[in-house]
């Protein structure tokens, strides 16, 4: 359910079978049987070969564990030195086995987060989430300027990549090319350290990145 959730917040396309199994690691089949017990309990909507979503008891279902998952992430970062290529793997183990009681203190004791290192929203206890205007860094128009506001955390080589050439959540970045050919696109990089420097980044990347654009 976490993942269909995902796929869907993601807004990449109509959550198919195969892309949950991509993303799962497992069968087409596994994915099928995991998918029938859960319509047969409520939680998600399928017909044969149509696209996968979640009920609103599935959804409410799916907020819970974002929640942990999430609070989790942040305070490995934040307590135990975690980088943020390393908290994924470790969150997905932890979600299953803490209690309530000790996500709420973790929420309490880092003062309420409303998103986790790589910037995705933390749902309240209520399942209500901050929304945020964010488009795909991949998708922006040239001269489009935002601030990097989300990564995505599946890809742990990734991550370290993107810390390799200091590009992370709050940096202000201008488009400057698209080189579609070429399967990149040219970035301007806005640091108060740094000041400004020119990034060439893969489309890989900038599709894993979401800008906030600026309005002006």
């Amino acid at each position: 359910m976490k993942v269909i959730y995902d796929l869907q917040e993601r807004g990449t396309g109509p959550v198919t079978i195969s892309g949950m199994a991509e993303r799962l690691s497992v069968s087409n089949s596994s994915v099928s049987g995991m998918l029938r017990k859960l319509n047969e309990l409520g939680l998600v909507q399928h017909q044969r070969y149509g696209a996968v979503s979640l009920t609103e008891a599935g959804t409410k279902a799916a907020l819970s564990v974002l929640r942990r998952h999430r609070l989790l992430e942040t305070y490995l970062v934040a307590e135990l030195g975690y980088s943020w290529d390393e908290v994924h793997d470790e969150a997905e183990i932890l979600e299953h086995v803490v209690s309530d009681k000790f996500v709420d203190r973790i929420a309490a004791h880092l003062g309420e987060p409303v998103v986790d290192p790589h910037g995705d929203p933390i749902p309240t206890r209520e399942g209500d989430i901050v929304q945020r205007e964010s488009l795909l860094l991949s998708e922006a128009d040239e001269g489009t300027a935002g601030t990097i506001v989300r990564v995505n955390d599946t890809d742990p080589d990734l991550l370290r990549y993107l810390a390799e050439v200091d590009i992370g959540i709050g940096m202000h970045v201008r488009v400057q090319r698209h080189q579609a050919f070429a399967g990149s696109m040219e970035i301007t990089v806005h640091t108060s350290q740094d000041g400004e420097r020119h990034q060439a980044l893969g489309l890989v990347a900038a599709e894993a990145l979401w800008i906030s654009p600026h309005n002006h």
